[in-house]
């Protein structure tokens, strides 16, 4: 952009450069220092007066500094840019730019110096800033990270409650989502935000669980600076100040420790706060939304939960099915999810109709987030096309069928001929085979309780 040098007349070129925050040093094509600003020159120790007309060779020589970018433009005949020493003991980032004449010879060189230690405590926030924002996103996931959050419905039950959502999203009433783990709680959290006047702001999903009982305060309401060892510097802000104007969703709600309960009532109450080591009181303006598949009564019965917060939360209650009883949903969530992960590892892969009946027909005790998982196991290790039956056999495999004496154990039918090794084997195996009576055949669950990899089991059952 060019600059009128009329606009100088009153300002004056040489006021505007010696106001400069950043050194600036013109000099010749031999390194005669024509122009110095007092930027330039105070870190060496020296006045303008001083250095105008000495060659920067020269305060190399006597060593006000180690080193000319001035010189080594020259040398190139090209920009160079270079950390330098200081007699002062600074270092400054010094940036030498070579200026042409209309016969392509060099007129002069104009080098812009600032302070390194400034640079670097400002690369330093930075990184700080960076590492606060990783910190963020490991606990909480914002919108955009959800690609494969989409409700998807076509149970009459499902139906039912998008309908419901969509009316308790106009509100801004505290809802309460109840479910088994995996149902989709937050799922119908981030609906119910994106048909609410709130859904250009931003939605803050919280695992309450994920959270250490003694970092809770601090991460939901912030803390000033200093607040306590090992804080960050200039402070922190908490979930309600990210949620401002948004959605806050908690879930596992039921984790919260009674006196975080407590400290929510109050939020929820007042709709103000004041940080960790903070004395000013802070506005919040948040639509709350609270999941759990706990029983909050019963948790209430035994003082476990605050019953006035658990009022204050239950305001609008929803309440989802297990994938089990909504079985016209497991088809089209599957093949949704077979499009996600066929887009996201590039592969163009379909069900067998075995597959979808197959599907269709397990009881999906991890509802939701096991099928989405099985699906994506599939896409993975299938190697052909067409996910065939085959590929979840390890999901459906039948369990060799439980011995028909499941009673406990009685050490009197044991032989006094049997060693200690076949005696605890015996006990052992029986064992496995009530546990697996008591799950139905189902292979991961029987693992599971008892405290065991699937692959150790089937060796178990195999060897008798």
């Amino acid at each position: 952009m060019n600059f009128p040098l009329k606009h100088f007349d009153q300002i004056g070129l040489e006021q505007v450069i010696n106001n400069s925050y950043d050194g600036i040093l013109v000099t010749d094509i031999t390194g005669k220092i024509l122009l110095a600003n007092a930027a330039a020159v105070l870190p060496m120790q020296k006045t303008t007066e001083e250095v105008i007309g000495m060659n920067v060779t020269k305060l190399v020589e006597e060593g006000t500094y180690d080193r000319s970018t001035t010189m080594e433009a020259i040398k190139t005949r090209s920009q160079v840019t270079g950390l330098v020493n200081l007699v002062s003991g600074k270092k400054v980032m010094s940036t030498s730019i070579p200026l042409y004449n209309e016969n392509g010879e060099i007129a002069m060189v104009i080098t812009n110096t600032r302070s390194k230690d400034l640079i670097e405590n400002f690369m330093d926030a930075l990184e700080e800033e960076r590492k606060n924002t990783a910190h963020y996103k490991s606990i909480i996931h914002y919108l955009d990270d959800a690609q494969h959050q989409v409700l998807i419905a076509k149970s009459p039950n499902m139906l039912e409650i998008v309908q419901r959502a969509n009316l308790i999203a106009k509100a801004d009433s505290s809802v309460l989502i109840l479910g088994e783990s995996g149902s989709g709680k937050e799922v119908i959290a981030r609906h119910i935000h994106h048909q609410s006047p709130r859904h250009k702001e931003p939605f803050i999903a919280v695992n309450c669980a994920a959270i250490p009982h003694d970092l809770m305060e601090s991460e939901f309401l912030g803390y000033e600076k200093g607040a306590f060892s090992g804080a960050h510097p200039q402070g922190k802000i908490g979930f309600f100040q990210m949620a401002h104007k948004g959605t806050l969703f908690l879930d596992e709600i039921a984790e919260l420790p009674l006196d975080m309960q407590s400290k929510l009532l109050r939020v929820t109450e007042s709709r103000e706060f004041r940080r960790v080591g903070g004395t000013k009181l802070i506005s919040t303006d948040v639509r709350l939304i609270t999941a759990t598949n706990k029983d909050l009564k019963q948790l209430v019965q035994k003082d476990l939960f605050r019953e006035d917060l658990y009022y204050r939360l239950n305001v609008i209650p929803v309440t989802l099915p297990p994938l089990r009883e909504r079985p016209e949903d497991i088809i089209i969530l599957a093949e949704s999810f077979l499009s996600e992960f066929n887009k996201k590892y590039g592969f163009n892969k379909t069900f067998s109709s075995k597959t979808i009946d197959t599907l269709r027909n397990y009881s999906w005790p991890g509802n939701v987030r096991e099928l989405r998982n099985v699906i994506e196991r599939l896409v993975i290790i299938s190697s052909e096309k067409k996910i065939l039956d085959l590929d979840l056999e390890d999901e459906k495999k039948e369990a060799p069928k439980p011995q028909s004496n499941t009673a406990p154990f009685n050490t009197s039918k044991a032989s006094s001929q049997e060693s200690l090794k076949e005696v605890v084997k015996e006990f052992e195996l029986q064992y496995i085979n009530q546990v697996l009576q008591e799950c139905n055949g189902r292979i991961g669950e029987t693992a599971n309780r008892l405290g065991i990899h699937r692959t150790l089991l089937y060796k178990k059952l195999h060897h008798k």
